[in-house]
């Protein structure tokens, strides 16, 4: 009898790290670390926490009888890297002094993979990591904003975005390379990307750009007003942030991010909640409108996924919009571990190979779109 790939998934956060042993797609351990906010204080910097966060990875796994040495591959999420097209990448020296140095940013994710490449060398295995938040595919066409100075970005739910696209197509009886699909991501942000054949040719800046307003982002918002509010003299500009993402959407109207409490509310009668509410999934089937447009209608499937996506309701009002363009599928949730796992096992079955860090075009200074 073969014996299952072994492989271990890491998650960092904040102030929290999530780590999975997964026996090929199952799941045999799946622990989230939490980290005392007084402890994680008493460093000066990120990288400062590598050794703690580290050590518990390790005295978790060793607590729960995990073998190391059974480990056939270790993955993590990828960090605040340069713009990369989507896929399996390696851990490589390149990744990690981008990663350290903080040159494209600084976030408890570009642990992940210092980590993954410390365990796995220890064990002369691989690491990876998968789809990170900076995956790039735009057409040239989809980055021209309007204004010269201001170019539009690509910075979404990639890993969740591609994974529930693989999975969907798998399931009918397809491949992710050969259909096009628009996956709407709704969770804290909401992202709506343009999957063709395989890639992210659009897609809305869900961190502080445009899209759908969200539990906690405002999403577009009418650009002269906001200039002007900018000017009134009221705010400070971190104030104004504050107020695009934080406080934005529904925590900006209904003061709760919560949307089962939103929910609640809209059972006792509570018409502002409804109002909101309806916006919200109004403007998600709007967005999945414009994505139609840019795939020319020819769409195999719209998918409905994240936290939100949990919403019986909520998912119904988008679906009555939007249905007639394609089928809609919803895949609730959003289980990032084994969204690594699953990009991992792809590399050491053979079924893909693992891309280069930076990609060899970049390296020459070829700008990918």
């Amino acid at each position: 009898m073969v014996e299952p790939i072994r492989v271990l998934a890491i998650n960092p956060g904040s102030t929290s790290t999530k780590i999975g042993v997964f026996d090929d797609e199952k799941a045999i351990l799946v622990e989230t670390l939490r980290h005392d906010p007084d402890e994680i204080a008493k460093f000066n910097d990120l990288f400062e926490q590598y050794p703690f966060r580290k050590q518990v990875i390790l005295d978790t796994l060793d607590r729960e009888g995990m073998n190391l040495t059974r480990l056939d591959a270790v993955v993590a999420r990828g960090g605040l890297l340069r713009p990369i097209p989507g896929g399996t990448y390696e851990v490589n020296g390149p990744m990690l002094d981008d990663l350290r140095s903080g040159e494209y940013g600084m976030h408890a994710s570009n642990l992940g993979a210092v980590i993954a490449h410390e365990i796995a060398s220890q064990l002369n295995i691989p690491s990876f990591i998968v789809d990170p938040v900076v995956v790039d595919e735009m057409e040239p066409i989809a980055k021209i904003s309007g204004m010269p100075a201001i170019e539009r970005r690509s910075i979404f739910h990639a890993l969740n975005q591609k994974a529930v696209a693989r999975r969907v197509a798998k399931q009918n009886g397809t491949s992710y390379e050969q259909v096009n699909y628009i996956v709407a991501h709704m969770g804290g942000g909401i992202t709506v990307g343009v999957h063709a054949k395989g890639r992210v040719i659009d897609v809305n800046n869900g961190l502080h750009g445009d899209g759908p307003f969200s539990p906690e982002r405002a999403g577009s918002i009418p650009v002269g007003d906001l200039v002007s509010l900018c000017f009134s003299g009221k705010y400070f500009a971190s104030e104004i942030m504050r107020m695009i993402v934080g406080r934005g959407g529904l925590m900006g109207y209904l003061g709760t991010t919560d949307a089962r409490e939103v929910e609640e509310r809209i059972a006792q009668g509570d018409e502002k909640a409804k109002s909101v509410y309806e916006a919200m999934a109004y403007q998600v089937a709007k967005e999945i409108g414009s994505c139609a447009a840019v795939l020319k209608g020819k769409v195999d499937g719209i998918i409905l996924t994240g936290g939100l996506a949990y919403g019986k309701s909520f998912t119904q009002m988008i679906q009555e919009r939007v249905e007639w363009i394609a089928p809609v599928h919803l895949v609730p949730g959003e289980n990032e571990l084994q969204a690594l796992v699953e990009g991992a096992l792809r590399v050491v079955r053979g079924e893909e190979t693992a891309k280069n860090y930076p990609p060899v075009a970049e390296k020459v200074g070829v700008t990918h779109g």
